[in-house]
């Protein structure tokens, strides 16, 4: 049903128009034929004024039309346009001076009105909620098991200490060098304390570490996702591999090497989770880890950064080894000394004794 009043009278209009027509072509098959418009004078055929007079299709045509007998036949309205056209014409134009402009009367003539639509705000901040809900479905965790979830977070609680502690101590190491005395500790209990503190978020790392490659053992051994053998195996011997030597290096050394480990250890995980070797929810449960524990070391690094020059390095194991090696050298030495020694004192002691005989 159409919309408005001028479009319903313009389609009926052209049904009519259509229908006339068509009962013109009809009456006009009936008539006999007529001579042709076309005189031979001369020997020559060409149209004379009064041929060119009566060759008028259009209007000879609409004559035709209405002196037949009948006309075209008349199309009654339905009564549903009937009754909306009285409920319209009953209805009272209301003024809208808003809606006039100098374009009203020309924009937009297919529509209701003549007023250009409203253009919608765009929200500058659209992307940014976006990245939120992102980030909010990432960390809401729903498909990862609660004991899992539970015992993950449960372990990021050391390091997060650890890191924490670090940050703290070097606070007060610096409080303490700036004004003589700490602010809850003395600057040489804080640097003790730090000492104690490093090797332990060390040894931590490395245990974790170690952990989350035999999860994969763990994997093949239920054969989760079909046996895979030396591959997967492969990923649990190298996590320890590359973790325990790290106790060796001194304390910015092993944490960045740690750092590392755990960002490439994530890799290997969601491979594994994209290869079908483990959970699907494991690469998202991993990644919330893998990124508290890489604040924390980046945070326990920054805190050292503040006191790079104002405590001593803890010795660590190669510098206790060397230390080792040193202490025997100084000792064999120490030992060729007195044997020497022993040995001069004996020729002396031979010496006197061939004199006391002479």
């Amino acid at each position: 049903m159409l919309r408005s009043a001028p479009a319903r009278s313009l389609a009926r209009f052209t049904i009519r128009s259509t229908t006339s027509r068509a009962s013109c072509k009809a009456s006009t098959s009936v008539l006999p034929a007529t001579k042709s418009p076309f005189v031979l004078v001369e020997g020559i055929k060409r149209p004379t004024s009064l041929a060119l007079t009566a060759y008028r299709p259009l209007s000879t045509s609409l004559q035709r039309c209405a002196t037949t007998t009948g006309g075209p036949p008349f199309v009654e309205p339905d009564k549903k346009e009937l009754q909306h056209e009285k409920t319209v014409a009953k209805e009272e134009l209301e003024p809208h001076p808003e809606e006039v402009s100098s374009e009203s009367s020309v924009h937009q003539v297919f529509h209701e009105k003549g007023t250009p639509d409203e253009e919608k705000e765009e929200d500058m901040l659209a992307g940014v909620y976006s990245d939120l809900r992102v980030i909010k479905e990432t960390f809401a965790l729903n498909e990862v098991p609660r004991e899992a979830l539970f015992m993950g977070l449960a372990g990021l609680l050391p390091y997060a200490a650890t890191s924490i502690s670090t940050v703290y101590l070097a606070w007060d190491i610096n409080h303490a060098a700036l004004s003589g005395q700490g602010f809850f500790l003395s600057g040489e209990t804080a640097e003790l304390l730090l000492h104690i503190i490093e090797p332990l978020q060390i040894g931590f790392g490395a245990v974790i570490l170690s952990f989350l490659g035999a999860i994969h053992w763990g994997l093949e051994w239920a054969k989760y996702g079909g046996v895979h053998g030396y591959r997967r195996y492969a990923i649990g011997v190298a996590a320890p591999a590359v973790a325990w030597p790290t106790l060796l290096l001194p304390v910015e050394y092993a944490l960045i090497a740690q750092f590392s480990a755990f960002s490439f250890l994530y890799f290997a995980d969601a491979r594994a989770v994209v290869r079908g070797w483990a959970p699907p929810w494991y690469s998202t449960y991993r990644f919330v880890l893998t990124f508290v524990v890489g604040a924390s070391i980046v945070l326990t690094l920054v805190g050292r950064g503040q006191i790079a020059d104002k405590v001593s390095r803890l010795p660590g194991p190669g510098d206790r080894l060397k230390q080792l090696r040193e202490s025997q050298v100084a000792a064999l030495e120490e030992e060729e000394r007195e044997r020497r020694a022993r040995v001069v004192a004996q020729d002396e002691a031979e010496e006197e004794d061939e004199e006391d005989d002479d």
